[in-house]
């Protein structure tokens, strides 16, 4: 049986030590790229038709994208998958997922992928990593924003369209484009230094705690579509005029809330006639 195949068998929560000495590594092999296939129907529980096949993940691999997974002893318990990309004639890496097996999750296991990403990506040459990542989810935005410092200067409606994951709570895909800029003063003060980033706030956008139970009740899920709806509005009135997300704070009733600011490095690889706040094609990040 492939790792990570044996959901009858799963642990109720790992520990902290357990974690600990979970190998992060290359994914190697049809069998361990077919575990992730399996353990992304196990996480967001897509029907069939929304599942990267396993072709996507050799393809990725061969094509100078990245699949690393988490291992403990020869079980895949996360991973996360990238495929390069090209913008204004520089390339980079679009991590399209990131997923951690439930009973692992809370352990830091998501931004160690990451940092695996970051250094193989610092490796190969490149400079910026992005995902999306939906703007509800708020232990998501922390983690994107106040541990790894990526930036949010783009909104992007209904992103994939209908999703038949239930995490989506049946509202429309609407998501954040991260910008992981892996040079940047920001980042590396963060990440080599551990000096957070300093700027004024001149704007913050709040999201409720109880958004995870709305959208998952179908009583509910009215308020949640009311919070999405009034964000899109916020974000595509702010971003146009130069702020961007730059940090997160959370409650200690489990409210959160984007701070936007102006961003003081210079690092784009877009046009310098796009519109960041237009909903452009672009490159899900879920963890």
């Amino acid at each position: 049986m492939a790792a990570g195949q044996d959901p009858g068998n799963e642990k109720v929560k790992a520990t902290v030590a357990e974690a600990g000495a979970i190998a992060i590594r290359e994914c190697k092999g049809i069998e361990e790229l077919n575990a992730c296939v399996a353990l992304q129907k196990e996480v967001w529980k897509f029907d069939d038709v929304d599942l990267i096949p396993l072709r996507m993940f050799v393809v990725s691999q061969k094509i100078g994208g990245q699949v690393i997974g988490a291992f403990e002893g020869d079980r895949l318990v996360g991973f996360a998958f990238s495929i390069p990309g090209s913008r204004s004639g520089h390339a980079y890496l679009h991590s399209h997922m990131l997923a951690v097996r439930d009973a692992y999750r809370n352990l830091g296991l998501g931004r160690r992928l990451n940092l695996a990403q970051r250094d193989d990506a610092l490796q190969r040459g490149f400079e910026l990593m992005e995902w999306t990542f939906d703007p509800l989810e708020i232990k998501n935005a922390h983690l994107n924003l106040v541990r790894l410092g990526a930036i949010v200067r783009r909104y992007s409606v209904d992103h994939y369209g209908a999703s038949s994951s239930p995490l989506q709570g049946g509202l429309p895909t609407d998501r954040l484009v991260a910008e992981w800029w892996l040079k940047s003063k920001r980042v590396v003060n963060l990440l080599e230094r551990g000096q957070a980033p300093q700027f004024k706030i001149e704007k913050k956008i709040a999201v409720p705690a109880q958004i995870y139970a709305w959208k998952a009740s179908d009583g509910d899920r009215g308020k949640a579509a009311a919070v999405q709806a009034r964000n899109r509005e916020e974000f595509l009135r702010a971003l146009p005029q130069g702020l961007a997300a730059l940090s997160y704070e959370r409650d200690a009733a489990g409210n959160g809330a984007f701070l936007l600011g102006r961003w003081d490095e210079p690092w784009s690889y877009s046009s310098p006639f796009l519109d960041l706040s237009q909903n452009t094609p672009q490159e899900k990040h879920s963890q």
